[in-house]
């Protein structure tokens, strides 16, 4: 249920916590035992929202206020800022199937709206059902043909919505 979370601009203070559901969440969709260390994947967090002033960093929390779910968002440079991409979003596993995807996107979505942006993008492997469901289900639609991601091998789709 969406009222058991809340959603929070956590720039400033949750990029380890952002960094440690990335670093989880990867392994566990991708069945691996071993588990990033938070000093390789905060880089990867940070990185985003060092690309502009405009990134940021949205947080979902759960009552006890534990982060729970992140996006890491940036404006896209070629289309003069007016979109924005969605470069990672992630929940905790032990939070997957109860809701905080949901209310965590729809949350993206509005701030994205407030933020002055037309347009959000966001890329996916083609082989995570749950995110493509999601994404679907919140009106994202499938934008050209999927892509190999030059690092995994795996084939990514991009995802559009006009907001």
């Amino acid at each position: 249920m969406t009222s058991d979370f809340r959603l929070i601009d956590g720039t400033a203070t949750h990029v380890d916590a952002a960094a440690a559901i990335w670093a989880e969440a990867t392994a566990r969709r991708d069945g691996e035992a071993d588990v990033a260390a938070l000093e390789l994947a905060r880089p990867i967090i940070q990185r985003i929202l060092d690309s502009s002033p405009r990134a940021f960093l949205p947080v979902a929390l759960a009552r006890d206020d534990a982060a729970v779910a992140f996006a890491a968002v940036a404006p896209v440079e070629e289309t003069g800022e007016r979109d924005a991409e969605v470069h990672y979003l992630g929940v905790a596993p032990l939070w997957w199937g109860r809701g905080v995807g949901s209310f965590l996107l729809k949350g993206v979505m509005g701030e994205l709206k407030v933020r002055g942006f037309a347009q959000a993008r966001l890329s996916v492997y083609a082989d995570n059902p749950g995110a493509l469901r999601l994404y679907e289900r919140m009106g994202w639609q499938v934008h050209g043909v999927g892509k190999i991601h030059p690092r995994s091998g795996r084939i990514e789709r991009e995802y559009r919505l006009v907001l």
